[in-house]
């Protein structure tokens, strides 16, 4: 570690008169680190103004410079241990909803007349409380960092999933719109979608935490943190296309299930694939401390949504035919899910750039 050479001004000494309560408060050096980080402090201005070789040496000069409760330490230190042979309540909490969806659509198959509509609201009353179980614990946990816009931009993707292939094909095949099917196994999918989300989080933020007590400085931390955003981001697109295809052939297999009006056991893995991967970026942003950034990667998926299918709308005035003709024709060549496919995948393109900027900031993992 660099220290001032005896008989010079100390340039540490204002820092640590400054983030005093900051340097009191910190379990481990390296949350001074990434709050120095947050205040601009970069390694060159380490080496520069407070003569320390990076950031992680200045954090470890406030730290050891100042009185610390070794028992709030040891309390944190145990709290974000593993604990070996036990399941963490998260991991049973997880898999629960795709468990209630699955259930669900089952009942909705083997039921009819007034109890199908009591199937369904019951069905969709438990999978709020199972979803929104998943998210108050464990890694997809984020507590006070939510956009409040965020949740209406979800919930129009979860009803587009469902419903909005079927609208827009019946549209562009030249029907009046009153008669299209939905699409509950995408919401199935999506449901189950939620426990792998959880551990692909789990283990970012774990590799992250490791990489951070491993790093020297910001750069190394960064170009650590990068190959596992992007690893874990793959590895869930991947699952999430398994699943994606699995759920409908689960399906397929019920006769009863082709009886059910207004229903179809289709769906577009594309679409399925894009928008969970979507839906994990945005939250690993909201969890990590950036939800202005997701809720903008949801809204911006949404936006494109609503207008292929107003273009398509717009299409049946006279004179207007032309501005339905760039969805019609992707609708023809590769059927109604290509359009929010692509529309959530290019929203978690954007996402995953702006990402791998910004959780790959020591700041975002503390």
């Amino acid at each position: 570690m660099a220290r001032t050479a005896p008989g010079t001004a100390d340039p540490v000494k204002p820092l640590l008169n400054r983030h005093r309560a900051l340097c009191e408060d910190a379990v481990d050096p390296l949350e001074i680190a990434a709050a120095l980080e947050v205040h601009g402090i970069t390694d060159r201005a380490a080496l520069s103004r407070f003569r320390h070789r990076d950031v992680f040496a200045l954090a470890e000069e406030l730290y050891a410079r100042v009185p610390h409760d070794t028992s709030r330490a040891a309390t944190t230190v145990a709290a974000q241990a593993p604990a070996s042979g036990r399941l963490a309540p998260w991991m049973l909490v997880t898999p629960a909803p795709g468990l209630v969806a699955a259930l669900t659509l089952f009942l909705l198959d083997s039921t009819g007349g007034g109890s199908r509509l009591a199937v369904t609201l019951t069905g969709a009353v438990a999978l709020s409380c199972a979803v929104a179980a998943s998210l108050r614990h464990g890694p997809l946990r984020a507590e006070g960092r939510r956009a409040p816009a965020a949740r209406l931009w979800v919930y129009w993707l979860l009803a587009y999933a469902v419903y909005g292939d079927g609208l827009l094909t019946a549209h562009v095949e030249g029907g009046s719109g009153t008669s299209w099917s939905a699409t509950p196994t995408s919401l199935v999918a999506l449901s189950f979608a939620v426990a792998p989300a959880a551990w692909c989080a789990h283990l970012f933020s774990l590799r992250a935490r490791r990489g951070l007590s491993r790093s020297r400085d910001l750069a190394d931390f960064a170009a650590s943190t990068r190959p596992v955003l992007l690893a874990v981001v793959a590895l869930y697109a991947c699952a999430l296309t398994g699943i994606a295809l699995l759920v409908p052939l689960l399906f397929h297999g019920f006769h009863g299930f082709h009886g059910v009006p207004g229903f179809h056991d289709g769906g577009d893995p594309a679409h399925v694939a894009a928008l969970a991967t979507l839906l994990l970026l945005a939250r690993l942003l909201t969890v990590h401390g950036y939800p202005a950034a997701a809720a903008a990667g949801l809204a911006a998926a949404c936006a494109v949504e609503a207008l292929a299918c107003l273009s398509v709308l717009v299409a049946g005035v006279p004179g207007c035919a032309v501005l339905g003709t760039p969805v019609a024709q992707a609708v023809h060549a590769w059927g109604a899910g290509a359009v929010p496919a692509f529309a959530c995948g290019a929203a978690a393109a954007g996402l995953v750039c702006h990402a791998a900027v910004s959780l790959a900031r020591a700041s975002a993992h503390t």
